[in-house]
């Protein structure tokens, strides 16, 4: 279990690096001669038809609207192992991640509309603060090494997976286009055979997958956000083997995923969204009401947030603070909780879209600024206040 955690961590951590690397690359494409052809890549027209049933999409949205209904996938599988078998099957330790999640999306999300009250459109991204990143996250924490006391890794996947779910209700609840109310009877049409074979104690994947891939066309062509599917999906995947008891098909389907979400999906959803042109750009947009409030509520409101609330939960009792865990070290990773990237350009790309307003530029700045200062302070303060030996922590904390 000790060993999986581990591998675990560390291909979080690579993947933050990997993270960082697409970004600025498309950065530095988007601002050099070859911008023309980024352009031309992400708004490459692809469709596919069978007979009347057509899905034709520019690459952008096949990446957004697709690949990443598998990394939705592999956040539903970790959210249903976390809560059945992992940390948030313990409810007083859960409560502390959970209350500090809660936190961290309320005052992030109410920063950002403080700031852009009165504009219809801009107030629309009041969510894209309110997400945390746990590879970049875990990639920072990564860099303090062994000083890092695993219960302070602990609480911040808990969160970060949390934090994960509240954004998945934000989707479906705020972010929802014009419903088609039969492409949502199909959809809704899978869960009963999506629960038999659940219920009959199917492991083989490529029935559920079948019947994910129908689930995922109609939510898409109900207005649904398709990302969701996945999400779902992930929900019926059973956790344990009736004929095999040593073998759990959500772990090996868990497993087999990382790796390809973590170095492909990611990565390509990154380089996709992360193209900022500064051509022309100036103080100005700095300024703007959308990157400010973005960039305030993940530096500012993620770290008041997360630590307030778990501060909280705390001192009345309800939660304890992990082994081995200072106040201070517990304000360090609310800090790195600021690190929005891949779920907040996600939630920014679909509070925009619909819009004849061209705030795209605007979301990003804010998503990379307030990233950036987060992972920087985090990374100083926790770089301050862990002991050079872990011990002495955790005498400290006791």
């Amino acid at each position: 279990m000790i060993d999986a955690i581990r591998d675990f961590l560390k291909l979080e951590s690579a993947a933050g690096i990997l993270l960082a690397v697409a970004a600025a690359l498309a950065m530095v494409v988007a601002n050099s001669p070859l911008s023309a052809y980024y352009d031309l890549l992400i708004d490459l027209p692809v469709a596919i038809r069978v007979g009347p049933l057509e899905v034709a999409k520019p690459l952008l949205l096949w990446i957004n609207d697709g690949l990443m209904a598998v990394f939705f996938f592999l956040v539903g599988l970790e959210l249903k192992r976390e809560l059945l078998e992992g940390e948030l099957a313990k409810l007083r330790v859960a409560l502390l991640p959970a209350a500090g999640a809660v936190g961290g999306m309320l005052v992030p999300a109410a920063i950002y509309a403080w700031i852009n009250w009165g504009d219809p459109v801009a107030i629309q991204g009041w969510a894209i603060p309110a997400a945390t990143d746990i590879a970049f996250a875990l990639g920072i924490l990564a860099l303090l090494g062994k000083r890092v006391p695993v219960a302070l890794k602990v609480f911040l996947v808990s969160l970060a997976i949390i934090d994960d779910l509240g954004a998945i209700v934000i989707i479906a609840v705020f972010y929802t286009s014009d419903l088609s109310l039969e492409a949502l009877l199909v959809a809704l049409a899978c869960l009963p055979l999506l629960f038999f074979l659940n219920r009959r104690g199917v492991c083989e994947l490529a029935p559920y997958l079948l019947i994910g891939l129908v689930m995922w066309v109609s939510v898409l062509k109900s207005g649904v956000h398709a990302t969701l599917a996945g999400v779902v999906l992930a929900l019926f995947i059973p956790i344990r083997n009736p004929q095999r008891p040593d073998h759990s098909p959500l772990r090996e389907v868990e497993h087999d995923l990382h790796t390809a979400v973590a170095f492909g999906i990611l990565p390509v959803f990154a380089f996709a969204n992360s193209g900022i042109s500064f051509a022309g750009a100036g103080l100005d947009y700095l300024l703007h009401p959308v990157p400010l409030g973005i960039a305030a509520g993940l530096f500012l409101g993620k770290q008041v947030g997360v630590f307030l609330f778990s501060w909280i939960a705390v001192r009345a009792g309800i939660a304890d603070l992990p082994a081995g865990v200072r106040w201070p070290h517990l304000y360090g990773v609310a800090l790195l909780c600021g690190v929005g990237f891949t779920m907040s350009l996600f939630i920014g790309s679909l509070a925009f879209e619909q819009t004849d307003a061209n705030l795209l530029f605007d979301e990003r700045l804010g998503i990379i600024g307030g990233s950036i200062l987060s992972g920087v302070a985090g990374y100083l303060v926790l770089q301050a206040t862990l002991s050079r030996n872990p011990q002495e922590d955790r005498r400290a904390a006791g």
